[in-house]
């Protein structure tokens, strides 16, 4: 579960209890992070964002599919067409290369160096 308080100082509340992303390299972050377990079809990478995030990431398609497509500009991912398992018309599923597993493995070490670094600053004392 994300900590909420980090949370709220990267994302732009809308009058709701869910966030929208503010910052793209906070997106490429969440993005390339639910390909790391095995690929996925936009609306799968939706639901497992919201799912993971406890309910804050309320990404719409208007903001995934612009977000795919400069990652995988970068090289980050890639996409094939699939079959759909359910009989359904076809589907793009995304996966991560070797650059968007080291890229998610940098932005990853950068982010834990930001949390860290806040952390330690909610929780400093005046002497």
């Amino acid at each position: 579960m994300l900590d909420k308080y980090l949370v709220n100082h990267y994302f732009v509340e809308h009058g709701r209890d869910r966030m929208n992303p503010l910052k793209s390299g906070t997106l490429d972050l969440v993005l390339l992070a639910a390909l790391q377990d095995r690929p996925r079809y936009g609306l799968e990478i939706l639901e497992h964002i919201e799912a993971r995030s406890g309910g804050l990431f309320d990404m719409k398609e208007g903001s995934l599919y612009p977000a795919l497509h400069r990652l995988v500009r970068a090289g980050w991912i890639d996409s094939e067409w699939q079959p759909s398992t359910q009989g359904g018309a076809p589907r793009k599923v995304y996966h991560l290369t070797d650059s968007g597993l080291s890229a998610l493995t940098s932005k990853r070490s950068e982010w834990q160096g930001l949390r860290g670094a806040v952390d330690a600053l909610l929780t400093s004392r005046l002497a």
